[in-house]
């Protein structure tokens, strides 16, 4: 028997307090907003050679308040503005690396001075580097908007084994070197995710500038598929309201996208939850049961089918998120044991992401998180589908003990076994 102390046991009772009125928060925002969804992210994308450069990404973050007060203007709720620039930095050694941060540090100040977001992309080579965790530590530490990535799996090459290690051992750095850990909200391990996705940390650019998309729109399934008799159902009526929602987003976005001379890349239709908007709720209304429980599997799938099939131009991932600390009822479940890291893993081979946000101990030796990340690899390639690897290792937290993030997007959390 597992006994909890009095502070778990009050810091656990809090948690399900704060859960407890989440469907009627949603009915709520739902009705009184002018849009039953908010946009996450309007992402531009900049090829980049030098960051010594920045007056391309001058103009863009420009075109970007634009872009978003000509979405506010039509009503709708426009969360964040973020660049991703291409893979320039995978293509220098130990040295270039080093001799760029001043110029990454002066790249992260222009974004903050816009109160915008910025990734970089893929920051490896090939070739394994012993110095690149060490490095991605010290970027991450040094600034507050970059986001950053490793390519772990490719269509072209398969799982690569070389950079799965870097991973690993990047993880492990940015859990001892960055405050709580939280660096790795900021780096994720990305398999088979394409160029333009919106989403963060994952997202880069290749081609010309362009726009896309990604959507907060976690309740909309909830109230798509409740009390729906089966998947089949579940997913046309999912499909039809989404269809309804979101071709008129995309109407704006393309014709500003055409105005300001940028490619539209379309919309990342991934039903990202936020604190008051809970996938895991939308989930359970069509499970009747809390998730995790037996069905899940299928009703993950029911909602992917749904995104796989709109009507609208996609891009990036398009799949089920299931980032467990960024959701309250997700972190409720995992933290009463309804499901576990493996379990996450299954999820994904019918949706999602992949392993997000999911909070694991601080002393997980690096073979145990090297192969974890090579599970999410072998995963993605196999089905050809992008995932990615975005593993929270909490300093001083064991598996079962409560995590507290002082983040305020993220909730409350009991650490997870990995096995």
């Amino acid at each position: 028997m597992t006994y909890l102390s009095r502070r778990d046991f009050l810091n656990s009772l809090a948690v399900l307090t704060a859960v407890t009125g989440l469907e009627a928060a949603q009915a709520s925002t739902l009705q009184n907003a002018p849009h039953a969804c908010r946009i996450r992210t309007l992402t531009a994308g900049v090829t980049v050679t030098d960051f010594r450069d920045l007056q391309d990404i001058a103009s863009a973050l420009s075109t970007l308040a634009r872009g978003r007060t000509r979405l506010q203007d039509a009503g709708y709720t426009v969360q964040t503005i973020r660049i991703a620039t291409s893979a320039a930095i995978s293509a220098l050694d130990a040295r270039g690396r080093e001799a760029a941060l001043p110029a990454l540090r002066a790249f992260d100040q222009l974004l903050r001075s816009h109160s915008a977001l910025g990734s970089i992309g893929p920051c490896a080579g090939a070739a394994y580097d012993p110095e690149f965790a060490a490095w991605i530590t010290e970027l991450i530490r040094t600034t507050t908007q970059l986001n950053c990535s490793i390519q772990i799996a490719s269509p072209s090459t398969g799982v690569h084994t070389t950079a799965t290690r870097m991973a690993a051992e990047t993880m492990l750095a940015l859990s001892r070197g960055t405050p709580d850990g939280l660096g790795n909200f900021r780096f994720s391990a990305a398999a088979h995710v394409p160029a333009g996705t919106p989403f963060f940390p994952v997202a880069y650019h290749l081609g010309p500038k362009s726009l896309a998309i990604g959507m907060e729109s976690a309740a909309l399934v909830g109230q798509a598929i409740a009390g729906a008799p089966d998947g089949q159902t579940a997913t046309a009526r999912l499909r039809e309201l989404l269809n309804r929602t979101l071709l008129p987003v995309q109407a704006l976005a393309e014709a500003y996208a055409q105005g300001e001379g940028y490619a539209y890349l379309g919309i990342d239709a991934s039903p990202a939850p936020a604190l008051d908007r809970s996938i895991g709720a939308s989930l359970e209304a069509l499970l009747g049961q809390p998730f995790g429980s037996s069905g899940s599997v299928d009703a993950c799938a029911s909602v992917t089918a749904a995104l796989r099939s709109l009507d609208v131009k996609t891009c990036g991932y398009s799949g089920l998120m299931l980032p467990v600390v960024e959701d309250p009822i997700l972190a409720l479940r995992a933290s009463e044991g309804r499901f576990g890291l493996h379990d996450l893993l299954l999820f994904s081979s019918v949706c999602g992401t992949g392993l997000d946000l999911t909070p694991i101990p601080g002393d997980t030796p690096f073979e145990v998180v090297e192969r974890v990340v090579r599970d999410t690899a072998a995963l993605s390639h196999r089905w050809a589908k992008p995932l990615s690897a975005r593993l929270l290792l909490v300093p001083g937290k064991k598996v079962g003990e409560l995590a507290h993030f002082s983040d305020p997007l993220l909730t409350d959390c009991r650490v997870m076994a990995v096995g």
